[in-house]
């Protein structure tokens, strides 16, 4: 592809070497840089990609993307010169960029939107050409996105998943690494589900994804709003909350619709400024799309939700996911569906067989007691979670959770004080201590649960306190494992240890005679 197609609708200063050529790739890594190739120097949290000149241009790229001036980049590649890794690069000699007259230096403001809109002119702007759905908010986003996609793909939409848990392009299941993806590879991926005959995809949009244009480029038809809460907030993530609020805005600055959960104090500020279509969900008497008259009911096993759907569409609901987070999260999912034209009985057909990973989860492996898995890993969801679940009047509510380290400690007491309020017991133990000891952890999360009356143990090994909370189960229990959700790792010292709750379990169960302790049976895991 030309030069001068990539850099439509970027502006661009050419500030060395020719302005024209042909690009045969893209790319952000330099290790991956081939001969001709274009490179994006990106700066980030902690190297900045034009420290990697040097090797690229030892590579034979032929055109560099940068935030920097002519003289910064001499003065980069004569310090890498005057060095190892500079004679690997150049010799001996002091290396400039007048030394690579055949190379193209473009100028940017900024490196990351560039990259965006670039990336998505490179793989022929796939996003125009499906049907883009994404997904913003603290809680609610995963299981959203899979019961959009659901209903679309019931529906006769051929739709990929972009997300917390996976990508889905239509021919492959990628783990995901991040909620969304660095821009090159979502162009990328949105062009295989193209290739793959898709005609839509649903994407959970995170704000760290909006704050460092991860999405620029990407043609949105639809954009949800969840809810907003405090979160990811701290080093590395948000200065504040009023930062962490206006990236997830942004979203509603790049859709053709918006569609918003009003119940939010937060929604009229997503709102406000939005040059789309507007829509709306919750229990208001003026949403669109509106929940009245809602039940909970426990049905062989299963904790579910039912609901009366007014506004847009009428219609009985009945979900099989538990608490009203439920109703708010079918709202969204019925408010796009519908939109797009998906009948109210397919929809309602499909909310009742809606299952995701990791997002309160069933694990049915026990008669008398209810296990289930959820990724609640904050105060507020794990508010949500409990205060909803204490609805169904369960004999107990038994709580198993941990803390990530090299994370705002105010996460932890949060946690510890919520579930030592609504918890009859909690069960503290290991989550991703990463480079922070685990006991140091527990400690603070004794400190949140110091300020309760509720009772706790303390168990690092998160299989022991696994097999603590099943071996010590009494009939009528409800044993929520939370914080990990859909993850099947631990990340201690910076080394990812495969780690899934379900293994655990069901190691728990072949390891211990439980069957006559409680009544086990293990249809889930043959």
């Amino acid at each position: 592809m030309l030069l001068s197609e990539l850099i439509r609708d970027v502006e661009t200063e050419c500030i060395h070497g020719p302005a024209e050529r042909e690009i045969p790739d893209i790319t952000n890594d330099s290790r991956k840089t081939v001969s001709g190739g274009l490179y994006f120097a990106i700066p980030g949290f902690r190297v900045d990609g034009a420290a990697f000149l040097p090797d690229v241009l030892k590579k034979g790229a032929g055109c560099v993307v940068t935030e920097k001036d002519t003289s910064e980049i001499d003065e980069i590649l004569r310090q890498a010169s005057a060095g190892d890794e500079g004679k690997k690069a150049g010799g001996d000699k002091a290396v400039c960029l007048a030394d690579y007259p055949d190379l193209t230096v473009l100028r940017v403001k900024n490196a990351r939107k560039a990259m965006g809109i670039m990336s998505g002119h490179f793989y022929g702007d796939p996003s125009e050409k499906l049907t883009v759905i994404g997904l913003t908010g603290t809680k609610g986003k995963t299981t959203t996105s899979v019961m959009i996609r659901e209903m679309l793909e019931k529906a006769g939409h051929k739709t990929g998943l972009v997300g917390t848990i996976e990508i889905l392009n239509g021919r492959e299941r990628i783990p995901a690494a991040n909620t969304t993806p660095e821009s090159i590879k979502l162009h990328e991926e949105l062009k295989k589900m193209l290739e793959n005959g898709l005609d839509s995809v649903v994407m959970e949009v995170s704000s760290q994804g909006l704050k460092l244009d991860r999405v620029a480029g990407v043609d949105f038809d639809y954009g949800i709003f969840t809810n907003l809460s405090p979160d990811h907030i701290g080093k590395d993530e948000h200065s504040s909350y009023e930062e962490y609020r206006d990236c997830k805005k942004l979203l509603f600055g790049l859709c053709r619709t918006g569609i918003y959960h009003t119940d939010d104090p937060e929604a009229a500020y997503m709102m406000d400024g939005a040059a789309g279509r507007k829509l709306t969900f919750g229990r208001r008497e003026d949403a669109d799309y509106r929940a009245e008259d809602i039940r909970l009911y426990r049905e062989g096993g299963v904790l579910g939700t039912a609901f009366r759907l007014t506004g847009k569409k009428n219609a009985e609901v009945r979900v099989d996911l538990p608490g009203t987070f439920s109703v708010e999260n079918a709202l969204a999912a019925i408010a796009v569906a519908s939109e797009m034209g998906v009948p109210m009985e397919k929809i309602k057909e499909i909310l009742l067989d809606i299952h995701v990973r990791g997002r309160v989860e069933m694990i049915p492996i026990s008669d008398e007691f209810t296990l289930m898995i959820d990724y609640a890993h904050n105060a507020m969801s794990l508010r949500s979670l409990l205060t909803s679940l204490r609805a169904y009047n369960p004999g107990r509510i038994v709580t198993l959770f941990g803390c990530g380290g090299n994370r705002a400690k105010d996460r932890r007491y949060g946690m510890g004080e919520v579930s030592g309020e609504l918890s009859d017991l909690s069960i503290i133990t290991s989550d991703n201590p990463r480079f922070e000891d685990p006991q140091a952890i527990i400690d603070d999360i004794k400190v949140g649960i110091g300020k309760t009356s509720g009772k706790y143990v303390e168990i690092i090994d998160r299989k022991e306190a696994v097999r603590y909370a099943i071996l010590n189960a009494k009939p009528g229990d409800l044993i929520v494992l939370a914080g990990k959700g859909h993850e099947d790792y631990q990340e201690i010292c910076g080394v990812k240890h495969h780690m899934d709750e379900r293994d655990l379990i069901r190691e728990v169960i072949e390891e211990s005679d439980v069957t006559k302790i409680c009544g086990y049976h293990n249809q889930y895991f043959t």
